[in-house]
């Protein structure tokens, strides 16, 4: 702490006061079993109203927006022009490689997120997973869970595929109350 820090701590505590109730071997407390053990009770001005700075903070009042629902739905559309978008300018000519591709997944999911988030939409938390593979005659299914409101949660994918590898996008929009 610094030297400032503790010669504010010391005026506050001269000017506030800190009074103990007794000291303790004026007081021998008696447990259940008949021992003696001492105690020693602090009380403190600090918390009393008035006692606190030397200015008045106003106190500021906040008012319930009682709002349960969103007030404007999410674009799904336009997240799915913008992960079309993203992922085929990011994607369209690379090749499959397992380092490459797995730097790849954050910066699009990155990418993604700062565009959705431009988009203004409040309340919404915004998830967004990436998955890309080689294309190699297989396939892949891909399940997520989550708890979910139907009213007012929703998401956007989008899959692209190009000669050697495919990219599945998801972005979850959770409304947040």
């Amino acid at each position: 702490m610094s030297d400032l820090a503790k010669e504010k701590a010391a005026r506050l505590l001269k000017k506030q006061g800190s009074v103990s109730s007794l000291s303790s071997h004026e007081v021998r407390a008696k447990d259940v079993f008949g021992r003696s053990k001492d105690s020693m009770s602090t009380v403190s001005y600090m918390d009393e109203p008035g006692h606190h700075d030397d200015f008045s903070r106003p106190a500021v009042q906040m008012e319930n927006t009682y709002q349960l629902g969103p007030t404007r739905r999410f674009p799904v559309v336009t997240v799915n022009n913008i992960l079309k978008d993203v992922l085929t300018n990011y994607l369209q000519e690379e090749k499959y490689e397992a380092e490459l591709c797995r730097q790849m997944t954050k910066t699009i999911s990155e990418v993604i997120k700062a565009r959705v988030k431009e988009l203004m939409i409040p309340r919404y938390k915004i998830i967004v997973i990436i998955h890309i593979g080689q294309l190699n005659e297989q396939s892949m299914q891909i399940g997520s869970r989550c708890l979910w409101d139907p009213t007012s949660d929703t998401f956007s994918s989008y899959a692209f595929k190009n000669t050697s590898l495919f990219a599945h996008a998801n972005v979850y929009a959770v409304y947040f109350e």
